[in-house]
């Protein structure tokens, strides 16, 4: 039996948040929350998530900011990017920082399946 990944979500949506930890969970997935970018940087440090899911636009830290900081502390964490505003030279931005995926809101339960199959193939190839 396969481990459960722990995936850190973040979001400042609290609704999103509640939605995409229901979908992670039955996909037998832990999930850590938090509700902006300097958090989910804090997360990241202190709980070593699997992976992370990370808003584009959050108060105080964006997603941007947040991956490059993940991505320097944690190079081979899959990251995916959840965002509505997603423009061309955001997607890009991301990709280029390191993103692994960049999901367009609202997700659907199929996008976020795909997700997790490619952050197990990856997780499980970096152990």
């Amino acid at each position: 039996m396969t481990r459960k990944l722990k995936i850190l979500i973040s979001d400042d949506s609290k609704l999103l948040r509640k939605k995409l930890r229901a979908e992670l969970e039955q996909l037998d997935c832990e999930v850590i929350e938090a509700e902006n970018g300097k958090e989910a940087v804090l997360r990241d440090l202190q709980d070593k998530p699997d992976a992370v899911i990370l808003d584009i636009v959050m108060p105080e830290v964006g997603g941007i900011e947040a991956l490059q900081v993940i991505k320097e502390v944690n190079p081979d964490i899959p990251v995916i990017m959840l965002s509505s505003a997603g423009t061309p030279q955001k997607l890009m931005e991301t990709l280029e920082l390191g993103a692994m995926d960049f999901i367009q809101k609202p997700y659907t339960s199929a996008q976020i399946k795909r997700a997790v199959e490619s952050i197990r193939k990856k997780v499980q190839k970096n152990e």
